[in-house]
């Protein structure tokens, strides 16, 4: 799996089209080209459009192809977007989220207060519930991560330049060739184990800055059990993409 997938500054979009899931449900695909992209991406966005990305070297061909094969699990979430249209973005009190490899409860104190594992912040009016609790993973993320980044760094020898987390949806991370580590701050989502998988693969691309052989004997070496990471990234990784 492509864990440093990029979007480019501009895309070319073709005219939606209309795919049909099953007998009487249809849904809106826009194709768009990314000249940095390396692998093809669907997701639906929260207006009921699916969205594939075509990466530089793609067709719309194989991407036709690549929406078919995963039909069924777009149709599984059309039928979930159907029945709840908004749930994704907007949350109410009692929704359940992935922190830390685990599904942690969002309450709402006297109207005032979110909290959820151990964590209380305070609401600001006219601000959505699920825009202020990802406000504060955020800020999370970036008091941990790059602490976590240096570390690694040091224990395993790589030479690193900045580190950055924001707030991205098309990458997990990636590894600049100045030697410049970018993570997603949903990684703190992941289970511990996952979280420090994404940061070592990433440090090894200042290693080798391609997916080869030698690449991924240095990422085996490093996690060992990076496979199953990666196993947990496949069954998990679009719901905290969403």
């Amino acid at each position: 799996m492509q864990l440093d997938f990029l979007w480019a500054k501009k895309d070319d979009a073709t005219p939606p089209t209309v795919l049909q899931l099953d007998a009487t449900r249809q849904v809106a695909i826009e194709f768009h080209h990314h000249e940095r992209a390396r692998r093809y991406l669907l997701r639906l966005r929260a207006d009921g459009v699916a969205r594939v990305t075509i990466p530089r070297r793609g067709s719309l061909r194989q991407a036709r192809l690549f929406l078919e094969e995963n039909k069924p699990w777009l149709l599984q979430q059309y039928q979930k977007w159907q029945a709840h249209p908004k749930e994704t973005w907007e949350w109410r009190p009692g929704v359940e989220f992935f922190f830390r490899g685990e599904k942690v409860r969002v309450d709402v104190e006297e109207e005032r207060f979110a909290v959820f594992a151990g964590e209380r912040i305070p609401l600001r009016k006219g601000v959505s519930l699920r825009r202020q609790v990802e406000a504060q993973l955020l800020k999370i993320a970036q008091y941990e991560l790059p602490g976590q980044v240096v570390a690694f760094a040091r224990q395993h020898g790589c030479r690193i330049g900045r580190v950055t987390v924001r707030n991205q949806r098309s990458r997990w991370g990636s590894c600049s060739v100045r030697g410049t580590i970018s993570l997603n701050w949903r990684i703190i989502q992941m289970p511990p184990a996952v979280k420090d998988y994404i940061i070592l693969h990433e440090l090894m691309h200042t290693r080798e800055m391609n997916h080869s052989r030698r690449y991924w004997a240095q990422v085996a070496e490093v996690c060992p059990d990076f496979e199953a990471s990666e196993r947990w990234i496949k069954a998990h990784g679009r719901d905290l993409a969403q």
